[in-house]
């Protein structure tokens, strides 16, 4: 019988294989503290912890093709030499939405466990994972002791057809010329201001009576975000006609504090119920496509006429949970 396949590893955090018995078996691996990367040109040094704090869905951005925490590699590729050389990654991703990321994650920590001169909210609530009388068993709610950050993600792909009368084409070789270039760059800017995150979704909900994605719209809001809501970052990819969004909010898990300590921390259960139902994506993002299509009136400029073009967008949303 041949023997079983060993168990697939998907998520972006990986090791580095092992590697046949050599002279250099007896060398333990490095594992690195602090990661050196460079996002399009922008340096950040970044805590290990950190790093393995950020959601699935964001590492995979970072690191397509997995990443490694130890300098293995670099010593057995050189001899057991060279390892204290600084490895740089070199990541082609937004430097400003890393760092709206890291902002975030670092101010949900803090505000939850403390700071050594001030305490966080953990330190009023951790005796719920003690009561006898709780209603969830503390060991299978990681809500009672981590903070929890629902992470929303949209990639927006948009394709421009211009009217037949705008003189914009593409030549034998697909190359746009400068009234569809200038037609691409006038749609990504009116989509840039569409900043509302539920709105494209409710419009589809209405075109297709889609119970499902009313459903998710709702939890969503009853989990933390508002329906008037905007995107915490939003930008346009470089030569691409593609825009990428983050929104980021803590997890509404019905523990309720009560200004200056007056009152004992209290739970809301019929929230709890509701807020552990996002536990489903806990380092499972799930994702969501889906495609939207619109007529749009581009403003005229001092050098373009208004144009009326037809807009679809394909969006894509990815949906996770963090505990931190």
């Amino acid at each position: 019988m041949a023997a079983a396949a060993p168990p697939m590893n998907n998520s972006p955090i990986t090791q580095v294989s092992q590697v046949q018995p050599s002279a250099h078996a007896g060398l333990q691996p490095q594992l690195l503290t602090r990661l050196s990367l460079e996002l399009r040109g922008k340096r950040f040094d970044v805590d290990r912890e950190t790093i393995m704090n950020l959601p699935e869905s964001v590492l995979l951005c970072l690191f397509p093709n997995g990443l490694v925490l130890s300098r293995q590699s670099v010593a057995l590729s050189e001899g057991g030499e060279g390892e204290e050389e600084e490895e740089v990654y070199a990541i082609d991703f937004d430097p400003d939405c890393f760092q709206f990321v890291l902002t975030f994650f670092k101010n949900a920590s803090e505000a939850f466990y403390g700071t050594p001169n001030s305490p966080g909210l953990y330190n009023a609530q951790q005796h719920l994972m003690f009561e006898s009388n709780t209603e969830y068993h503390p060991g299978s709610n990681p809500l009672l002791s981590k903070q929890a950050i629902i992470v929303l993600r949209e990639e927006l792909e948009y394709f421009s057809i211009p009217p037949n009368d705008a003189g914009a084409a593409t030549d034998a070789n697909g190359i746009a010329n400068e009234e569809m270039l200038d037609i691409k760059r006038r749609s990504g800017e009116y989509l840039m201001e569409k900043k509302n995150i539920f709105t494209a979704l409710q419009r589809n909900v209405n075109k297709e009576n889609n119970v499902a994605e009313q459903h998710l719209i709702d939890m969503l809001c009853m989990s933390g975000f508002d329906r008037e809501d905007e995107w915490g970052y939003r930008a346009l990819e470089p030569m691409r006609c593609c825009i990428s969004s983050i929104a980021l909010v803590l997890l509404k898990t019905g523990i309720m504090h009560h200004p200056n300590g007056e009152r004992p921390v209290e739970v809301d259960y019929t929230q709890m119920t509701t807020a552990q139902k996002l536990l489903l994506f806990w380092r499972k993002p799930a994702r969501k496509c889906w495609w939207d299509g619109i007529d749009v009136e581009l403003p005229a400029t001092d050098s373009k006429p208004a144009r009326t073009v037809k807009l679809w967008a394909r969006r894509v949303w990815t949906l996770e949970l963090s505990l931190v």
